[in-house]
């Protein structure tokens, strides 16, 4: 049986960069990215070095790269900060009083921190730390909503040489008590409560379930976001404003070297022992700084927005450190997209003329079932540029992107990058590439990427196979944290040499990335492998549809059948004419064998309030199955209550 995964969908629509964009573009052609790419492929040392002498260095490099697969060391003997990079640096010209972020908070606050009250405000809570006895090497978990203080907290550990963990605002005691477990935290940074939809949600309380029975926990260092009535621990709880009256704002930045442990970020494992990811500080920071210039072509006048919370490696590499590094204004929204009503993005963009807006495709095609009314109230021509992030965007959804958000005048950067790879390797670069929708196009710089056979041997153009990453990185993990054997099983063991990323992909005849989904979302369809991503995009290819998952369960003739979850744009009613309609139309779309076995309606999909879909959970109500494992990551308890009990 051929094991490829096959690759049905068709999209012929390209979109070139405007020469007006392309002119003022840091890449402004795509005969330039390719002599470039050619370079850093042919010569990777030669190539990171030079982006990274961009950085301030403490102490030079001895060796940019040493490779014992598949662990890497990069910039070997070199020392540096990554606070001092993100904030010193800028405080030597008149960048010291741009603002470095503009936040705003879910009931409606502003505020705006230059580069210099950012540094004075990270001294002084680095400060703190020392003063709690926290110091270099020690194991910090964060957990915050996305507020300042959250990027404060972060930079203040890297200023140390603390290691930090950000859990989710999302997440609950449990997955607390795990990471705290895991990576043997001292400390807890937490704040009383945080805003989601006009309710506090009792973060202080979570910590505080978390560590009930042995941990290893000894401070808890709590700031006062929402007043709400908390519990504090005498003896082991510290208020953040109060401690700052302890501490003066000298706090130098520590030559820390390349390799040392920047931050471990767990990734959200359906099941089993937490995955903690471990990032360090050279490579990882000349990954972010690098992609970011480059892939946003950011202007000293941009306003920035990436739509991530902290929790999330975007919120690592896109919200706080490559931007800072890069000094950029990075904006920050600590709530939902529809509080009070679901034009609060496009307000925001309006109000403070943001200028690139990085998101999510699950976010963009809630926008659509939202209706494109509430998009009309306000003015976004202050967009240029428009980036996605976090998995495939349907061809529609970009579609929709282009014209409604974009105004059909901004580049649109489709992402494709990983919790382990720390920084962006697939991806458009706005003045320099052809665009085609659902297509990342084309490797960065240094990413040497290809789509591989069950043997590893590369496939030929619109053949889907599993996609490989065949050399390391500046930014890529260093381990799983305590258990490098994992690190290797898991990553490096299907392919001798090569990074396998768990998903999968095909290449087009120009050599475009289409990623397809991820290997265990495959589905195996009486001896065909169909990739759940283009089911998905047919059906939000048809104009009564807004967003759609697609699983498989058990089927004792075909192996699997599918079964597929729609939600309805706003004003279009659910009927047995339409479920057949859209069978049909995903047959026309893809052909015969991806007809859905099965279509539900639903209100909603279970997502996580980072956006993510818990397909998990649907491949358990589309069984027949009662849901189990962790659910507390559901933004909407209810939508999962409604899928399991809806008629058919």
């Amino acid at each position: 049986m051929d094991t490829n995964i096959e690759s049905h969908l068709k999209e012929t629509r390209v979109f070139q960069p405007s020469p007006a964009f392309a002119k003022k573009a840091r890449i402004g052609s795509l005969t330039k990215y390719r002599r470039l790419y050619r370079e850093s492929i042919a010569h990777p040392e030669k190539f990171w070095a030079r982006e990274a002498k961009e950085l301030t260095w403490q102490k030079p490099w001895n060796k940019v790269l040493e490779w014992k697969a598949p662990f890497a060391k990069w910039f070997v003997g070199g020392r540096l900060n990554v606070a001092e990079n993100c904030l010193d640096r800028h405080l030597h010209g008149s960048r010291r009083n741009k603002a470095a972020i503009i936040w705003e908070g879910e009931p409606g606050e502003k505020r705006v921190l230059t580069y210099q009250q950012l540094h004075r405000d990270v001294c002084r809570f680095a400060n703190v730390l020392k003063r709690n006895k926290i110091g270099k090497g020690d194991r910090v978990i964060i957990y915050l909503p996305t507020i300042p203080e959250a990027a404060i907290a972060m930079l203040a550990c890297a200023r140390i040489g603390a290691v930090h963990s950000v859990v989710f605002g999302g997440f609950s005691a449990d997955s607390i008590r795990d990471r705290i477990a895991d990576c043997g935290a001292t400390a807890a940074i937490t704040a009383d409560g945080s805003y989601r939809r006009g309710a506090i949600v009792p973060l202080k309380h979570n910590v505080d379930e978390a560590l009930k029975g042995k941990t290893s926990i000894k401070r808890v260092i709590v700031f006062r976001r929402a007043g709400n009535d908390i519990h504090i621990e005498e003896g082991r709880d510290v208020w953040w404003h109060r401690e700052l009256e302890y501490v003066d704002a000298n706090c130098p930045a520590v030559a820390l070297d390349s390799e040392h442990p920047l931050y471990i970020l767990y990734t959200s494992g359906s099941t089993g022992k937490p995955k903690g990811i471990l990032h360090t500080t050279g490579g990882y920071l000349v990954g972010t700084h690098t992609t970011y210039k480059y892939v946003f072509d950011l202007r000293d006048e941009d306003i920035y927005w990436c739509t991530a919370d902290v929790g999330w490696v975007t919120g690592h590499s896109y919200v706080v450190y490559g931007p800072l590094a890069a000094g950029a204004t990075t904006f920050m929204y600590e709530g939902a997209p529809n509080w009070p009503e679901p034009d609060r993005f496009w307000r925001i963009i309006e109000e403070y003329a943001v200028s690139i807006l990085y998101t999510a495709p699950t976010a963009i095609r809630t926008f659509i079932r939202w209706g494109d009314e509430w998009v009309k109230k306000h003015d976004l021509s202050s967009l240029r540029l428009l980036g996605s992030v976090g998995e495939p965007i349907n061809p529609e959804a970009w579609m929709w992107y282009h014209k409604v958000i974009g105004g059909g005048r901004c580049p649109i950067v489709d992402t494709w990058w990983q919790t382990e790879t720390g920084a962006i390797m697939i991806t458009p670069l706005p003045g320099a590439t052809p665009t085609k929708p659902g297509s990342a196009t084309l490797p960065f710089f240094g990413i040497d990427a290809a789509v591989v056979d069950e043997k590893g041997r590369e496939v030929g153009p619109n053949v889907g196979g599993k996609l490989i990453v065949r050399r390391p990185w500046p930014s890529m993990l260093r381990s799983i944290y305590g258990d490098r054997s994992r690190y290797k099983k898991q990553y490096w063991s299907e392919f001798k040499g090569s990074y396998f990323t768990s998903d999968g992909a095909r290449r087009d005849k120009d050599g475009y990335f289409w990623i397809v989904g991820r290997i265990d979302d495959v589905l195996n369809v009486a001896g065909h492998r169909l990739g759940t991503s283009e089911i998905e995009s047919a059906l939000v290819s048809h104009p009564k549809v807004a967003e759609a998952a697609a699983v498989g369960r058990p089927d004792e003739i075909k192996g699997q059948g599918v079964v597929v979850f729609v939600t309805l744009k706003s004003g279009v009613t659910p009927t047995p004419n339409l479920k057949n309609e859209l069978r049909s139309h995903v047959g026309t779309q893809i052909g015969a064998i991806a007809k859905p076995d099965e279509v539900r309606f639903a209100e909603a999909l279970p997502k996580t309030r980072s956006g993510k879909i818990m397909r998990r959970l649907l491949k358990e109500i589309a069984s027949g199955q009662t849901v189990t494992g962790d659910t507390t990551t559901l933004e909407d308890f209810n939508v999962l209550a409604k899928l399991g009990s809806a008629e058919e």
